[in-house]
């Protein structure tokens, strides 16, 4: 490619990088206080009180007060895409370091071990895959979300077997919340080390090898 191609390439990349950390940065937010209704005032108290993965030492956390004024329904939409943006980023963490550690049942196994390059290598087909696999999961999701009772990122339908008396389920919940917020920062540290230094392995020390 041109060098002028690879300089816009590049700079196209440092962008979604930047994005990609504001949105898993504003992920993190189980609700706060709300000073502007009452209906909203007991719906926030609520959520403060027994929202899940409300853990110490931070507790309810809500820096930039996103939860002000907002209703159950944005609170359940909220909780929502924090579950699906966690689970995902799990899922591009495991996925990154089994492709990073040359694992490629694909395509022959000849795309770059670099999951960057390898994004770039993949043929169009790959791409149709993944875009329709997304897109069938969505609709699924959205299908499900219609059914009566339905519950923030439950699409298995776990709610109808347990519920949150259940301390074992409580914890479940509670872990997978935080490993998901945990993935979510560590995804977005993993592409930007890759994309400013070329480091797609070493995700700890890379930066600090010459």
């Amino acid at each position: 490619p041109h060098p002028e191609q690879k300089k816009t390439s590049a700079e196209m990349l440092r962008i979604i990088a930047f994005l990609a950390l504001l949105s898993s940065t504003a992920a993190f937010t189980p609700p706060t206080t709300s000073p502007v209704r009452t209906t909203s005032l007991s719906a926030l108290a609520a959520w403060r009180d027994d929202a899940l993965g409300a853990i110490p030492p931070v507790g309810y956390f809500d820096p930039l007060g996103l939860s002000n004024g907002k209703d159950d329904a944005t609170m359940n939409l909220y909780r929502e895409a924090e579950l699906k943006h966690g689970r995902v980023a799990m899922a591009a963490c495991l996925g990154w370091y089994v492709t990073a550690a040359g694992v490629h049942p694909a395509f022959n196994s000849q795309l770059s071990s670099d999951p960057l390059k390898a994004m770039k290598e993949l043929p169009l087909v790959g791409w149709l895959q993944f875009v329709l696999g997304c897109g069938a999961i969505e609709w699924m999701a959205w299908q499900i979300k219609k059914r009566p009772g339905y519950k923030p990122g439950d699409i298995l339908g776990a709610a109808e077997w347990v519920d949150d008396t259940d301390e074992g389920w409580v914890d479940y919940q509670t872990k997978e919340l935080q490993n998901g917020r945990l993935a979510m920062l560590a995804i977005s540290g993993i592409f930007v080390q890759d994309l400013f230094f070329g480091k797609y392995g070493d995700a700890v020390f890379g930066p600090f090898k010459g």
